[in-house]
């Protein structure tokens, strides 16, 4: 029997689209919406039904766009996905705070330009050392100033896949018409429910977040670990897949935190940042003993940046002679103090003890004081690096070149 074109259908007997669902050559034709969808008689299209109307631009009408598209400027993108990634410890929170506080004051950053915004930081492991660290930039860096910063704390356990939309209407209701330019979920692991390494688990988060992003025209920042794989975030890798943005933080000392912008989709990457972590008393407990925390510092100096300098043109370094270079760059940077005027060395650099950067090197394991050999590993690092002059002793201090 010979298929009936739905156009010749009498709409008024027909219940179901004919066999094989096909629209008509003309989509407008009786029984079908212009989408190409069949809809019963008497029956009004759905939502989902509705036409999709898809902007198309010549190529000749297409403009260069110079409004401003970022958070902060080379670093962090104004719309988009950022993960800032680094193993326990490291000091990646304090990091993440700090920047976020200087984009909800609109400060600018290591010298960046900053885009003023809202941010709301969602902290789901350690609030309460959280709000010393809040506390320690207040007393540190605002004085009178601190009621007006648009910055937003939230410590309420949080799965994005299933609380995203309740996130979601909490942000309306608080901040209102201010819509948030950033929201921190600190960390993905405390975030998710289900498994990091799982390609379904991590592309609903995935999906969650672009939710978040797209409810707000915002930027997400992620806070996340690494794995047994300490070169790379932990989880499966379409995360990765889905960013704008990818920086790492590392420990570069005791108390100095090294982030490098390893991947940028629109901006410059290799960019370092580090800083120092300075002790502070904020107050009192109870007991009528200490209460204090970390608050963030630029490090600024002579010196290039840590990654730049190991990478300037010279004589080749050996891997112990990098490491031990990364080493004296870092302690030098933390603790070390200009050069004797009598030294008559232009610039008075800073220089560390030899004591004080030999215990670095153990520190790092690059030299095993209880390993064979540890004096001559250690000469043989120091000699190399003066020989290609890297480095420079006298009187006990050493210094890099």
């Amino acid at each position: 029997m010979e298929r009936l074109h739905p156009g010749h259908l009498d709409t008024a007997d027909a219940l179901d689209p004919p066999p094989g669902r096909f629209p008509p050559d003309d989509p407008f034709a009786n029984g079908w919406d212009h989408g190409g969808v069949y809809v019963k008689p008497g029956e009004r299209r759905s939502a989902s039904h509705q036409a999709k109307h898809f902007d198309l631009i010549p190529f000749d009408e297409i403009q260069l766009s110079t409004a401003p598209n970022y958070a902060v400027k080379g670093l962090l993108p104004k719309l988009g996905l950022a993960v800032i990634w680094g193993p326990p410890k490291c000091g990646k929170s304090f990091f993440v705070s700090d920047l976020l506080l200087h984009v909800a004051l609109g400060w600018a950053y290591r010298g960046r330009r900053v885009r003023q915004a809202a941010v709301v930081y969602c902290c789901l492991e350690g609030a309460e050392g959280f709000n010393n660290r809040m506390l320690a930039f207040r007393q540190a860096k605002l004085g009178e100033e601190a009621a007006a910063v648009p910055f937003y704390l939230s410590p309420t356990p949080l799965d994005l896949v299933k609380d995203h939309a309740a996130l979601i209407t909490s942000i309306r209701s608080v901040l209102g018409d201010m819509h948030p330019g950033v929201i921190a979920l600190d960390t993905v692991n405390r975030s998710l429910a289900g498994s990091e390494s799982s390609d379904e688990d991590m592309s609903a988060y995935i999906r969650a977040a672009d939710a978040l992003r797209d409810a707000f025209k915002c930027l997400i920042v992620l806070v996340h670990h690494c794995g047994l794989d300490a070169t790379r975030p932990r989880g499966h890798t379409s995360l990765t897949g889905a960013l704008d943005v990818q920086i790492a933080v590392k420990k570069a000392g005791d108390l100095t935190v090294s982030a490098i912008v390893e991947f940028n989709k629109d901006g410059p990457e290799g960019a370092e940042i580090v800083s120092r972590l300075v002790p502070v008393e904020i107050g009192t407990d109870d007991d009528g003993d200490p209460i204090s925390t970390l608050v963030v510092e630029a490090i600024e100096g002579e010196r290039p940046l840590i990654s730049a300098a190991i990478q300037e043109k010279g004589p080749k370094l050996t891997d112990d002679q990098k490491l031990g270079l990364e080493a004296l760059l870092t302690v030098t940077l933390e603790i070390g103090k200009p050069l004797p005027s009598s030294f008559g060395i232009p610039g008075n650099p800073r220089a560390v003890s030899v004591t004080s950067w030999r215990g670095e090197l153990e520190r790092r394991g690059i030299v095993d004081p209880n390993g064979p050999n540890p004096r001559q590993i250690y000469k043989r690092i120091h000699d190399g690096l003066c020989a290609k002059a890297k480095a420079a002793e006298r009187d006990g201090q050493i210094w890099p070149l």
